[in-house]
């Protein structure tokens, strides 16, 4: 997916909010298949397991247990047509997921090769917190950070300071 080339500096900022909130005693469940982002959490000592590649907008099953203390979602909820019911169905007590934010100088990503690569939402903050909050999960702490490039032109320059991701700890309320 990467062809090597990993976003170091999305992983280092999410690794370091994730270890504010989440501890190595904890149990993830990381919604996706295995990643290289989930391998770095494990050899970070946490005790992961990702989903199997199911439709998470059709069968919620796996996050329909107590057996994980935390789900985690790194860019998957913008892959999902309804993203509330995964949301809602989620039985961990504690969530950190991110998701991309909607920017005025990109259109959503879609890969024309991978069906499952593309991007069904782009969130706004407040977009996010309210599905969050419709679900009953109470946003104890959000921040945004950008996703500069490497590359020449406007869209680059933009990105340097426009935040690109929104990443949110919430805590289960019902």
């Amino acid at each position: 997916m990467y062809e090597g080339k990993y976003p170091k500096k999305r992983y280092k900022h999410t690794l370091r909010f994730l270890k504010n909130y989440v501890s190595t005693d904890e149990s993830i469940l990381d919604l996706g298949v295995t990643n290289p982002f989930s391998e770095i959490l494990i050899k970070e000592g946490f005790n992961v397991t990702n989903t199997k590649g199911e439709d998470l907008d059709l069968d919620t099953e796996a996050v329909q247990t107590d057996t994980y203390d935390v789900v985690t979602a790194f860019e998957i909820f913008e892959h999902l047509v309804s993203p509330f019911n995964v949301i809602n169905d989620i039985k961990a007590k504690k969530l950190v997921a991110s998701v991309p934010l909607k920017l005025w100088f990109a259109s959503a990503y879609r890969s024309k090769t991978d069906e499952r690569d593309r991007h069904y939402h782009e969130f706004e903050d407040w977009q996010f917190d309210w599905l969050l909050e419709k679900a009953g999960w109470r946003i104890k702490k959000s921040e945004k950070f950008t996703n500069p490039v490497r590359k020449v032109g406007i869209r680059p320059i933009l990105r340097r300071f426009t935040p690109r991701y929104y990443l949110v700890y919430a805590e289960r309320i019902k």
